[in-house]
């Protein structure tokens, strides 16, 4: 270690509790205004309704934060928890952690799940969670060294860079008393970019002992990222202990041991004929969604292209450098945490340097490759570094691009407007600099950071655009950019994007295969069930410290034969045995359901305090359900004249095109209008999205400031 040349502002001596039963029994509160530093204790009935993770985080936020709260609000909070299963090293995926604030560019709740070994890391050091509050009126780095035994506000240096790669080994050598305590430490950066935008990232920091270099996993959806920036918090930093198997001091430890048997054993079996992911990660899923016309290509308009071979998995298993495993916490066999090592930048302010790139996951390759027409794998490694270091969003930039691409094509935009850059589809070097401006907080940049909503607002104020027409192609909900599947044929994937909490994220419920494939969901009411079921499902692994991959992207053929294959119940019985492990807490299906009601229940109300979370803010734009433009229609016109014949009744052969555009939009918005009741009457709330006292009341959540919420909007 160099010597320091932070300035202690604030410090709280404390002893490492011991972790019992997957909790360490206190949360750790800064307010980097003041400085001050406190415990809160950890109460049985946080453990018990709200379990950890998200549940932490909401719990937090909602004690934390005022009714005019904004995103840039003193009061707002960055909020991490791994939950009381996050670090266990017996089954795969368990390292996770949830962070959560009021988004800049949703204005309610964000919760974004990440890898990396920040979360494990804070519990071990003591911490079921961290929230920061206030704003620092200067740079600080928040020190929680539990060697130590301290927790420590300090004055960042004028040299301590910002973005993530550099400031990463800054860290090291400042804060790691010897080399041997690399493994030990773990960051929680964001980057220029944050600072400059709406839809900064959070980037996790892990040791990758093989590579003996630092390496990022990112929380990246909704601007968590820009709230930690606008804090003037420069890092968040652990120092914990070395890892053992039994740092969860589990109740049961033969019940994760004999799981976790059972996982690694499918893994090494069915990964290597089903998906790749140890050797390619998500990228297996490219050619899939192609070939099934659901990868998103020119901003959604279409599913598929003819040079999707160039991005597909086999090019990225060429590129990608790791051996195995390589996943982004101990005992991970998934590992599909990939990596390009030696990378040598070709743009931008880090030309020259080499460095590592991790991934790309599929979201990346979709949303700033095919999306925005371009094919070429060293553009989208490019992008992906740049996002990363800057501290920037992938999904929101790629999703991002692809409508800046479209409006310029359309003619919204023009180099004019755009600074002389020419934003048409696949122009790398274009959608390059518009990053590098983000970073610099320059130009074009400006206004494509804020988002798709206000840019689609910008550009019929500034432009004269069309607002009909910027709303239809503009794929956001809630102010949140779509993630990177063509939904234009699942009515319940349109759901799954729009009737949700925090915007359209795969992480709530991804049921393309069931709607549209398989058709195993032909009514609004099974429709309506699955909504229910699967982000149910889905948010117990936020609460928990749990990816979902080993949930569902591998399993094993026999899955096929039980009653309901889409739940795949074996590994639901896993994470129930796992849960029970490691907490001693005996809990059935429905419980786990019944858990991730509570929290997703309680955010919808937070949400609603928030001035959001009603129906109208569930509304999805009609590209996500159908053809905007008449180029789209054409693509596929004998699909949607076969569905107007079938559907509606109708010849299309007596029809203009613009007849048969108008019949399919009106249709498809009506269904997207029944499935809205279908689900909300599914979860208990009222017609306009409002969760009911009674049914709050049956989750055990009817608190009075909950139901003083709710009952404004009955």
């Amino acid at each position: 270690m160099s010597d320091k040349t932070t300035t202690i502002l604030a410090e709280f001596a404390y002893t490492p509790p011991a972790v019992e039963r997957g909790y360490a029994g206190q949360t750790l509160y800064v307010d980097v205004s003041t400085p001050s530093i406190a415990a809160k204790p950890v109460t049985e009935e946080m453990k018990e309704k709200f379990i950890g993770g998200r549940g932490f985080d909401l719990w937090l936020l909602w004690h934390g934060v005022k009714d005019g709260t904004r995103w840039d609000s003193p009061e707002n909070e960055v909020v991490i928890s791994s939950g009381p299963c996050g670090g266990i090293t017996q089954y795969p995926g368990s390292g996770k952690s949830i962070a959560a604030a009021i988004s800049p560019l949703t204005d309610v709740m964000i919760d974004s799940n990440v890898g990396g070994h920040f979360g494990p890391y804070l519990k071990f050091a003591g911490w079921d969670a961290i929230e920061v509050q206030g704003k620092a009126d200067q740079e600080v780095i928040v020190f929680i060294d539990a060697p130590g035994g301290k927790v420590t506000v300090e004055a960042a240096p004028a040299d301590a860079p910002t973005d993530t790669h550099l400031l990463g080994h800054w860290l090291l050598e400042h804060y790691a008393p010897s080399a041997d305590d690399y493994p030990q430490m773990s960051f929680v950066t964001a980057g220029t970019g944050s600072e400059h935008t709406r839809m900064g990232c959070l980037n996790f920091s892990l040791y990758d002992r093989k590579r003996q270099d630092l390496r990022y996993k990112q929380a990246g959806r909704g601007g968590i990222g820009t709230v930690l920036r606008d804090k003037k918090v420069k890092a968040l930093v652990v120092r914990s202990f070395p890892i053992s198997g039994d740092m969860n001091a589990p109740a049961d430890l033969s019940k994760l041991q004999a799981a976790g048997a059972s996982i690694h054993k499918e893994v090494a079996t069915f990964d290597p004929v089903q998906n790749h992911m140890r050797t390619s990660g998500t990228t297996y899923l490219v050619q899939i969604m192609d070939d099934y016309d659901l990868l998103p290509v020119h901003n959604f308009k279409f599913g598929r292209h003819p040079d999707t071979p160039k991005i597909k998995r086999e090019v990225w298993e060429e590129l990608l450098t790791q051996g195995l495993p390589d996943g982004c916490w101990y005992g991970c066999t998934v590992a599909c945490a990939h990596a390009v090592d030696g990378y040598e930048v070709k743009t931008g302010p880090y030309q020259g340097q080499t460095v590592i790139v991790d991934g790309p996951e599929y979201e990346t390759v979709a949303g700033c490759g095919s999306n925005c027409g371009i094919f070429e794998p060293w553009a989208i490694l490019e992008i992906n570094f740049y996002c990363d270091t800057y501290g920037i969003d992938t999904i929101s930039f790629g999703t991002g691009m692809a409508f800046a691409m479209e409006c310029y094509e359309a003619g919204v935009l023009d180099a004019e407007k755009t600074g002389g850059l020419e934003l048409t589809f696949g122009n790398a070097e274009a959608a390059l600099e518009v990053l590098h401006q983000m970073g610099r907080g320059e130009g074009f940049g400006l206004i494509f950071g804020q988002g798709i909503r206000r840019m689609k607002a910008y550009f019929a104020e500034h432009f004269g655009a069309d607002p009909q027409f910027v709303q239809d192609i503009g794929m956001e909900n809630k102010g949140l950019e779509y993630s990177e599947y063509l939904t234009k044929e699942s009515l319940a994937q349109q759901g799954g994007y729009g009737l949700t909490n925090k915007g359209p994220q795969h992480d709530e419920a991804w049921l393309i295969f069931m709607d549209m494939v398989n058709n195993e969901l032909p009514t609004f009411e099974a429709k309506a069930e699955a909504l229910h079921y699967f982000p149910m499902w889905r948010t117990w692994f936020g609460l928990c410290g749990f990816c979902k991959l080993p949930w569902n992207d591998v399993v094993d053929p026999k899955n096929k034969l039980s009653p309901e294959p889409q739940k795949i119940m074996h590994h639901v019985e896993n994470y129930r045995q796992i849960f029970m492990g490691v907490t001693g807490r005996e809990i059935d299906y429905d419980d786990i359901i019944t858990q991730s009601e509570r929290v997703y229940n309680l955010q919808r109300v937070l949400n609603i305090r928030l001035g959001k979370g009603l129906r109208e803010h569930d509304a999805i734009p009609y590209r996500s359900a159908g053809p905007v433009t008449e180029e789209e229609y054409l693509s596929r016109q004998e699909r949607y004249d076969t569905q107007l014949r079938e559907w509606l009744g109708l010849n299309p052969d007596e029809m203009t095109l613009a007849e048969k555009m108008a019949a399919h939009r009106e249709y498809r918005m009506d269904r997207y209008e029944k499935l809205t009741d279908a689900v909300y009457a599914r979860r208990g709330w009222t017609a306009d999205g409002v969760p009911t006292p009674e049914h709050l009341k049956k989750l055990g959540i009817d608190y009075p400031d909950v139901l003083a919420v709710v009952e404004k909007h009955l």
